[in-house]
């Protein structure tokens, strides 16, 4: 059966992905920020995976606010970076997994969570930034990637809860796929900024460390975060942080959905890498990365 090794959870601002485009990574405002990934694009090298589901959001590419759906899965077969009116950043195409898109779409919609499957579609930076911090500049991403889009963009937006739910349900979508394949689940977005009106700039160091302490230790309690905390706390972009909780619920010391209760769970996962660093464009930046034991 394929299996989930690992989640990785980093912020994805678009400004990162023009430093690396535009080769300016070892000036001095963005060398401490790349410094801090060195380690992980070691360990993905040497972790390298079949298949990234890598949850992030559109910016108004794929979707506009004529239509956003609040979960939507990509189960094409490639998707091209999207021109976010700049041109498309000059990175690999994504490949896709359709199989595994698929099956996880029918196994998570049967657990009664609405997913919208899409055939086609561009993806921005939210999910093209998030590889290249990982994986560098290579001339193909090393694996197939499902993108899976969460609306955080137009309110209402999806509580933590029903994320980490999700994330669960997604666990059981993958383990019980019939192929050996071993899967990484990404987190993407966050930690707090806030880019308008009169708090702009907002940046809460301390918030943000504490937050990210409960996700890898007491993911439960994470979830629990009112949305108003999310918004009060970490600016109005802060709830991004709820697509990490979906990354985070599909870990093996989370029960996956539907057992019972008092099922056994996996020990706790092993913290390969932590990071974090501000300011990145007036955004804090955060990053860790979890594996499975066993």
């Amino acid at each position: 059966m394929a299996r989930i090794s690992a989640s990785v959870y980093t912020s994805h601002v678009p400004a990162i992905g023009a430093a690396i485009d535009l080769g300016k990574t070892h000036e001095p405002y963005w060398q401490p920020l790349f410094k801090g990934y060195e380690p992980s694009k070691q360990w993905m090298k040497d972790n390298k995976p079949d298949v990234i589901f890598l949850v992030y959001n559109d910016h108004a590419t794929a979707f506009s606010l004529d239509l956003i759906p609040t979960f939507a899965i990509g189960t094409a077969a490639e998707f091209n970076p999207a021109d976010e009116g700049w041109g498309p950043r000059p990175v690999p195409k994504v490949i896709g997994h359709p199989e595994l898109a698929s099956h996880i779409a029918q196994s998570v919609i049967q657990d009664d969570f609405d997913l919208t499957i899409v055939n086609r579609m561009d993806v921005d930076h939210g999910l093209t930034v998030p590889l290249s911090l990982m994986c560098g500049q290579p001339d193909a991403w090393p694996c197939p990637v499902i993108p899976f889009a969460v609306n955080v963009v137009q309110y209402p937006v999806p509580s933590g809860r029903r994320c980490f739910n999700l994330g669960r349900a997604i666990r059981k979508a993958v383990e019980s796929f019939d192929q050996d394949l071993n899967v990484q689940i990404w987190g993407t977005g966050g930690m707090s900024h806030q880019l308008q009106g009169a708090r702009a700039g907002l940046i809460n160091r301390e918030w943000d460390n504490a937050w990210l302490d409960k996700m890898i230790d007491d993911p439960e309690a994470a979830a629990a975060t009112p949305h108003i905390d999310y918004v009060r706390e970490a600016g109005s972009e802060g709830i991004e942080l709820v697509m990490w909780l979906i990354a985070r619920g599909a870990m093996a010391d989370v029960p996956a959905f539907g057992a019972p209760e008092g099922a056994p769970v996996g020990p706790k996962p092993r913290l390969a890498h932590r990071f974090y660093h501000v300011p990145a464009s007036n955004t804090a930046v955060g990053h860790a990365i979890l594996e499975n034991q066993g």
